[in-house]
C-alpha cells in the first residue's frame, strides 16, 4: 500500500511525479521538492530505499518499474487519487551500460532501451490524458550531454538518450500548443554514483579497443563520485526551470556538459558548411506547378 503524508499548507502546491528517487538526481529533486513543500509522488523500484523521505513532506512513496506499464498506469492513479492531480513529470529512471559498440551485449542494451527510451515513453502516455483535460503540465525528461555529444565505451546510451532528445523534440511540438510544457535536461558529470551502480559492462573487452573503450570505461568507474557536478544543486537549477515560466527546452547542467555542447555545435557547424555544396546538390529540379 502507498505511503503518504500531506500537511496542510502544501494542499495548494504543484504536484510532482519522480521516477528513479532511489538514488542520485531523483533522490536529490525529491528532497528539495518536498522540503518547499510541495505534493512529491517518489517513486523507485524498491521504496525500502526512498521511505525516510516522508520526513520532509508530502510525499506519496510507490513502487514503480518502468518497464511495467501496469504499475506505472496504477501509480498514476493513485497520484491522482491522492493529490488530484500531476503537474509536474520527471522521467528520471535511467541505466548505463559500458562497452564498445562491437562488444555490447543485446540483452543488456535491450534493457537499457526498455528503460531509458520505452519506459520514459509509457510514463508521458500515462500522465498526458489529465494534463491535456486540465491544459496544463509540464514534463522533464533527464537525458544527458550524451545525448548531443558521443564519447568511447558509451554507444548504445549515447544512442538512448539521443533518442530522448529526439522524442522530447517531437512531444513539445505536439502538446505545447496545449499548454504542456516540455525540457529535456543535459548534465554532465554528478555524484550520483551513477557510473558505481546504476552502469553495467560487457564482460567482453577487445584488445583492440584498450585505448578507446577500455579507457574511457576504466575512467568512467575510477571517477565515479569525484564529479565536479553536485546533485543538490543540479536539483535547485531544475526547478528554477520549471518554475521561470520560460523554461528552455534543453537545460544544460555542469560546467562540461556546456563546454561539450558547445564544442559539438561548432564542429556539427564546420562539417555542415563545408559540405553545404553537396548538401544541397542532391535537390533535384522543382516540379512545374
Amino acid at each position: 500500500m502507498p505511503s503518504t503524508t500531506r500537511p496542510s499548507d502544501a494542499a495548494d502546491k504543484p504536484v510532482w511525479f519522480i521516477t528513479g528517487c532511489s538514488t542520485g538526481f531523483g533522490r536529490a529533486l525529491a528532497e528539495h521538492v518536498l522540503k518547499l513543500g510541495y505534493r512529491v509522488v517518489v517513486t523507485a523500484r524498491q521504496t525500502a530505499e526512498i521511505n525516510m523521505l516522508k520526513q520532509y513532506g508530502a510525499a506519496l512513496i510507490l513502487p514503480l518499474d518502468v518497464t511495467d506499464e501496469r504499475a506505472m498506469i496504477a501509480a498514476v492513479a493513485a497520484a491522482e487519487q491522492t493529490f488530484g492531480r500531476i503537474d509536474v513529470l520527471v522521467n528520471n529512471a535511467g541505466i548505463g551500460y559500458f562497452a564498445a559498440v562491437e562488444e555490447s551485449e543485446e540483452k543488456a542494451v535491450r534493457q537499457m532501451f526498455d528503460i531509458n527510451v520505452f519506459g520514459l515513453g509509457a510514463m508521458i502516455k500515462a500522465v498526458l490524458p489529465g494534463m491535456r483535460a486540465r491544459r496544463s503540465g509540464f514534463i522533464v525528461n533527464i537525458s544527458s550531454i550524451a545525448g548531443i555529444r558521443s564519447f568511447p565505451a558509451m554507444g548504445y546510451y549515447c544512442a538512448s538518450k539521443a533518442a530522448v532528445e529526439g522524442l522530447s523534440g517531437s512531444l513539445a511540438q505536439e502538446v505545447e500548443p496545449l499548454g504542456i510544457r516540455v525540457m529535456v535536461v543535459e548534465p554532465s558529470g554528478f555524484r550520483t554514483d551513477w557510473a558505481g551502480r546504476s552502469a553495467e559492462e560487457s564482460g567482453l573487452q577487445i584488445a583492440d579497443y584498450a585505448k578507446t573503450a577500455g579507457a574511457a570505461r576504466h575512467h568512467l568507474r575510477t571517477d565515479s563520485g569525484e564529479q565536479p557536478g553536485d546533485p543538490s544543486l543540479a536539483a535547485q537549477a531544475i526547478v528554477e526551470a520549471v518554475e521561470s515560466g520560460k523554461a528552455p527546452h534543453h537545460l544544460l547542467l555542469g560546467s562540461d556538459a556546456y563546454d561539450q555542447a558547445v564544442a559539438q555545435l561548432a564542429m556539427l557547424g564546420k562539417d555542415f558548411a563545408a559540405w553545404q555544396t553537396v548538401a544541397r546538390s542532391a535537390d533535384g529540379p522543382k516540379r512545374a506547378a
